[in-house]
């Protein structure tokens, strides 16, 4: 401000005391500068919160119908249960400084805020994310779960499990933060450059439904008595194409949001370069890897199977999205295409180990969103550009930038740290908690249940008038899956009924 008034009191030496005049107009430009920013990042949590309305669709569609309205509510409970717990505890754990480099200790339940350096604004965007990371578990241990564990690993995730995370690598206080407080030193002379969370969100919540769906086990049908896999297909790709573009519009708050502003200047008055051209690139390089990640999942499982299949394709989508969130800033065009092609193999290996190994995970949440993330960090570390990341994470010359890039190693080094934290830290925490709940029997439901389905028996009823059916059985589609039917009486399953 002292500079603003400096250069603008010379200019109004026709006024009667220009430098009070100097200090009004420049406290109005401030003003102006929070507003826009606060307001930019209220948009860029809409836009993160509506990804939740596309999590229900992309779950709806890729359960089978007679779980539907179970999986919709689980994602409704994520958003509630998360608000609560991240109010109460997650914020502060997370951003409450000054601290230390492990866990927050101030604001819990908002107290103290706003602060300079954090309004409600910051609160609701960082709560939207907690609630995604909770969300991408939720699919993981699909049609299999009781309510009460989704409820209990929910609130522990974002209100503790996932907010430590995040105070490590984007908290000032964070020991391996890449925009560490000034005089604190950084892990490896550089800081992890995690830029959107394809560690701190995607990962968290890919391995914690990694541990779900370990100690569950597979669902009923799911591979047969030889062990070969049976794709149990979801009920609606309608609803799966849905809520992919739901989610893809929701990326663009995600990303370009995670700057939290955009009033800011990277070069001098009145030039074209500042914080609004590094949003732009961002939503460049978000769409560039999803879309190549999407056209490389659709021939490669073409190659495979000898089928165009959407729903792969809108998997393959969101892998390049998960992959590209942690460079999306400090990368090129030209780059994100690269994220998006391995992101796309990356996943169609992990899918290809997961049936050998017999895991089960109905959207794929794990594979997805644990290896296209641990795959993105890698790939931040390998093009980051030294102009992006001076200009995004400034004050600190010198600093390391990608290996193929001219940069070192020593960014790859700090990013590998990253993935060996998280997937230590996760598995310390979301393992024990679901092994808990797996030994006081309050993890997986009766097979008596599972056959049914859980809207007849834990949710009053179907979410659709319906017949679940396998068309395998009756020389339908080899690949089975379950079709709707109108039906004039609701339909209760047999006892002996095999409905898988």
């Amino acid at each position: 401000m002292s500079s603003c008034s400096a250069d603008l009191a010379p200019l109004l030496g026709g006024v009667s005391n220009s430098s009070a005049a100097a200090d009004y107009i420049c406290n109005q430009f401030t003003d102006a500068g929070f507003a826009i920013d606060s307001t930019y990042l209220l948009f860029s949590a809409y836009l993160v919160f509506s990804m939740q309305l596309g999590f229900a669709m992309l779950c709806a569609g890729s359960v089978r119908a007679k779980n539907t309205m179970n999986i919709m509510l689980t994602n409704v409970l994520d958003a509630a249960a998360g608000g609560l717990f991240y109010y109460l505890f997650g914020f502060a754990f997370a951003f409450g400084g000054p601290s230390n480099g492990f866990i927050g200790k101030h604001f819990f339940g908002l107290k103290e805020v706003p602060q300079p350096s954090f309004d409600y604004s910051n609160f609701l965007y960082q709560w939207a994310f907690a609630i995604a990371a909770a969300g991408i578990t939720s699919g993981s241990i699909a049609e299999r779960t009781q309510f009460v564990a989704y409820l209990i690993y929910s609130s522990f995730l974002t209100g503790f499990v996932y907010p430590v995370v995040s105070h490590w690598f984007w908290s000032g206080d964070g020991w391996a933060a890449a925009a560490r407080n000034s005089g604190e030193s950084l892990l490896f002379g550089t800081g992890v450059i995690d830029f959107a969370g394809s560690g701190v969100v995607h990962m968290v919540g890919g391995i914690a439904g990694l541990w779900g769906a370990l100690i569950e086990g597979p669902r009923i049908g799911r591979f047969d008595h030889a062990g070969r896999s049976v794709n149990l297909r979801g009920h609606s790709a309608t609803l799966v194409v849905l809520g992919t573009f739901l989610l893809w519009f929701g990326w663009y708050g995600f990303n370009p949001g995670s700057f939290n502003t955009i009033f800011r200047t990277y070069g001098p008055s009145g030039s074209i370069h500042g914080q609004w051209s590094a949003v732009g690139r961002t939503a460049v390089t978000t769409t560039l890897a999803g879309c190549t990640a999407a056209l490389t999942t659709l021939f490669g499982k073409r190659l495979q199977t000898g089928h165009w299949n959407v729903v792969d394709v809108c998997n393959g989508l969101l892998g390049g999205f998960a992959a590209i969130t942690s460079g999306c800033s400090v990368v090129d065009p030209w780059a994100a295409i690269i994220c998006g092609f391995v992101s796309a193999w990356v996943l169609i290996g992990l899918n290809k180990l997961a049936a050998k190994l017999k895991f089960d995970d109905p959207l794929e949440a794990a594979q997805l969103h644990g290896g296209c993330g641990a795959w993105g960090i890698i790939f931040t570390a390998l093009f980051a550009r030294e102009k992006y990341v001076n200009e995004v994470f400034p004050g600190r010359p010198g600093r390391p930038y990608g290996l193929f890039m001219g940069g070192g190693g020593r960014l790859l080094g700090a990013h590998i740290v990253q993935i060996l934290v998280i997937t230590g830290w996760v598995s310390c925490t979301m393992g024990p908690l679901f092994f808990a709940l797996h030994k006081l029997n309050l993890l997986r439901i009766s097979a008596e249940d599972e056959l049914a389905g859980m809207d007849l028996t834990r949710h009053g009823g179907f979410a659709y008038d319906h017949h679940d059916e396998d068309p395998s059985a009756r020389g339908g589609s080899p690949g089975g899956g379950f079709t709707l039917k109108s039906s004039p009486t609701p339909v209760k399953p047999k006892a002996t009924a095999n409905h898988v």
